[in-house]
C-alpha cells in the first residue's frame, strides 16, 4: 500500500518523494554538489509550486551535503579557513537572493524569471563542464598526475590586494575572489534552490587553482552553511518551506549522498566532470521544453492573497 501525505495543497506519494531525495543525494555526494539543481525542477514537474520547490530544495541540500562534508572532512579532504572565508560573502549573497525572490514574486515575475535563469545559467555551466571534462579525457595523464598551477596565470588576482595564507591547499592569494564567488553562489542558491557546486567547483579549480582533492569537500563545506541560511531566511521572509516534503526527502537524501560518495572515489575527476556537465545539459534541455511547449491551460483562476 502506498502512503500519501497533503504535501503542499496536494497529495503526493511518500515513497516517490523518497526515492528522487535518494537520488538526488546519491549524485550530491558523487559530484561534489548541494543536488538543488536537480530537486528543484524535478518537483516542479511533480506538480509542486516552483515557490517551494526552490525553497524547500535547499533544506534537502543541507542534509545531504552535511552528510557529503562529513566524510570528506574526516578523510582531509576540507579546507576549512578557505570555506570560512567564501562563507562570509555566501552569507550576505543568501541575504540578497532571498529578498529578490520575495521582490520577484510580489511582482508576479518569480516563476517565469527563475525557468530562464535554470536554461540560460545551466545551459552555459553544462556546456563549459561537458567540453573540459571530455578534453582532459582525451589528454594523456602525466605521470605522477598533472599539476592545474602554470606560472604567470592569472596574475590579475594575484595583484589583488587584502593577500591571505591558505596552508591546507598550499595557497597565498588575496581574499576578495573567494569571497565573490561566496557572495554570487549564496545569491544563486537562495533564488534557485540549488546549492551552487556546479559554479564553486569550476571557480575553485580553475580561478583559485585549488588542489583537486580538496575541491569537493571544501566546495561542500560552504554549501552546508550557505544553504541552511537559504531554509530559515525563506521560511521566515516568503512562508515557502514545506516541512513534511523536507523530512522526506531529507530522509532519502542523507542515505543516498553516503553511496554517492563511495561511488565518486572510484571515478576519474574529468569523468565525474562530464557526467556532471551531461546531467546539467538534461535538466537545462527539460526546462527549456517546458518553456517552448503551449500549456495545456492558457488561463488559470486562484484567489488572491489579501482580496476580498
Amino acid at each position: 500500500m502506498t502512503l500519501y501525505l497533503p504535501i503542499a495543497e496536494m497529495s503526493v506519494s511518500v515513497i516517490t518523494f523518497l526515492a528522487l531525495g535518494a537520488t538526488v543525494g546519491f549524485l550530491s555526494g558523487l559530484f561534489g554538489v548541494g543536488g538543488g539543481f536537480l530537486l528543484a525542477p524535478l518537483l516542479t514537474f511533480l506538480g509542486i509550486p516552483p515557490g517551494v520547490a526552490i525553497a524547500t530544495s535547499t533544506s534537502h541540500v543541507v542534509a545531504s551535503s552535511v552528510s557529503g562534508a562529513m566524510t570528506q572532512h574526516r578523510r582531509g579532504n576540507v579546507d576549512v579557513k578557505l570555506g570560512l572565508v567564501m562563507l562570509a560573502g555566501g552569507l550576505v549573497g543568501t541575504y540578497l537572493g532571498v529578498n529578490f525572490v520575495r521582490i520577484l514574486t510580489a511582482r508576479g515575475l518569480f516563476e517565469l524569471t527563475v525557468s530562464l535563469t535554470y536554461v540560460i545559467f545551466l545551459g552555459t555551466v553544462g556546456t563549459i563542464i561537458l567540453i573540459e571534462g571530455i578534453n582532459a579525457s582525451r589528454k594523456p595523464r602525466a605521470p605522477g598526475g598533472s599539476s592545474l598551477r602554470k606560472p604567470g596565470q592569472h596574475s590579475w588576482i594575484e595583484r589583488l590586494p587584502f593577500k591571505m595564507r591558505f596552508p591546507r591547499s598550499k595557497l597565498y592569494t588575496s581574499a576578495v575572489p573567494p569571497v565573490v564567488i561566496g557572495m554570487f553562489v549564496g545569491f544563486i542558491s537562495a533564488m534557485m534552490g540549488i546549492g551552487g557546486g556546479f559554479v564553486m567547483i569550476p571557480a575553485l579549480i580553475y580561478l583559485l587553482r585549488v588542489p583537486t582533492g580538496l575541491v569537493i569537500g571544501t566546495s561542500l563545506f560552504q554549501i552546508v552553511f550557505v544553504s541552511a541560511t537559504a531554509t530559515v531566511l525563506h521560511s521566515v521572509e516568503n512562508k515557502s518551506v514545506d516541512i513534511v516534503l523536507a523530512a522526506i526527502l531529507i530522509a532519502g537524501g542523507v542515505l543516498g549522498a553516503q553511496f554517492g560518495t563511495m561511488a565518486g572515489e572510484k571515478l576519474r575527476g574529468e569523468h565525474l566532470r562530464v557526467l556532471l556537465g551531461a546531467l546539467i545539459l538534461l535538466v537545462a534541455a527539460r526546462m527549456a521544453f517546458d518553456l517552448a511547449v503551449r500549456p495545456s491551460d492558457l488561463y488559470s483562476l486562484a484567489l488572491v492573497p489579501g482580496a476580498p
